[in-house]
């Protein structure tokens, strides 16, 4: 790790307030999983599919091998690869919060997936699957839910195949002055009132967000713990003036030859 990016990293999280426990972040989401979709693409004016079409298509996807994609919510992401994968690759949707994934089985669409998808409900620090079963593990604005991101790392990686790809969507902090003051001003002041307004609930969820991506690692600093868990070949790519950034590496190894069976996936 950089000077820099370690500096940026230890001054986050040595600031860190925000509950990330496990009970804590289910039952917010929980509240929220009925109007969780509305609020996402009214709060984002409808980029956050743009942002999800990119992860997509960025993805090295070939036939044979299943798919993951952690924190799956309502399934967006999952549904969304799905739709372009191969008729031979199974995808599978992760997610600790019950309600959220109801509502991803309800969204499930047969006539527009071109491969199959199942939904179940795991914890992303413990994925119920063996070893090296993924040719691509995903996961989209959910990583920082997650109450430890470097053990959420290692179980993306430890899944994921020799040679596939392990990618994380996630939001981060535009760096342009100007825009990262006006963009810090909606997230802090905007975002929250109106998500509140959408959500009704009790949790403060949309002040957990703000504060939770001001003190997620971004950039640099977040390349740099996927290569600590074990990925080679870490990159990132800023989207819409840094307001997302799509992070991919690769684990170490050859990808099997298509169509070689691989164990481990539990539905």
């Amino acid at each position: 790790m950089t000077a820099t990016a370690a500096q940026a990293s230890e001054t986050k999280e040595s600031t860190e307030a925000v509950d990330k426990s496990n009970p804590r972040v289910r039952e917010m989401f929980r509240q929220i999983a009925p109007r969780y979709d509305k609020m996402n693409h009214v709060l984002s004016l409808n980029i956050d599919k743009y942002w999800r079409a990119q992860a997509v298509k960025r993805l090295r996807m070939v036939p044979g091998h299943p798919i993951l994609d952690t924190c799956t919510g309502t399934g967006d992401l999952a549904i969304a690869i799905s739709a372009k994968a191969d008729p031979s690759v199974e995808v599978v949707g992760s997610d600790f919060c019950h309600a959220m994934l109801e509502i991803a089985r309800e969204k499930r669409n047969p006539a527009k997936s071109s491969s199959r998808i199942d939904f179940l409900e795991a914890d992303s620090q413990s994925l119920p699957f063996s070893d090296d079963t993924f040719q691509c593990v995903t996961v989209a604005f959910g990583l920082r839910n997650v109450a430890d991101t470097d053990k959420g790392l290692q179980e993306m990686a430890r899944v994921c195949l020799p040679g596939g790809q392990v990618m994380v969507l996630e939001f981060s902090t535009p760096r342009t002055i100007g825009l990262k003051q006006a963009y810090g001003f909606y997230f802090r002041n905007v975002l929250p009132r109106i998500g509140q307004w959408f959500a009704r609930n009790d949790k403060s969820a949309y002040e957990y967000l703000p504060e939770s991506v001001g003190q997620f690692p971004d950039g640099q600093a977040l390349a740099d713990r996927m290569t600590a868990a074990g990925l080679i070949d870490v990159k990132f790519k800023p989207l819409t003036f840094g307001v997302a950034t799509i992070y991919e590496g690769t684990k170490p190894g050859e990808l099997p030859a298509p169509g070689i069976q691989t164990p481990g996936i539990q539905s």
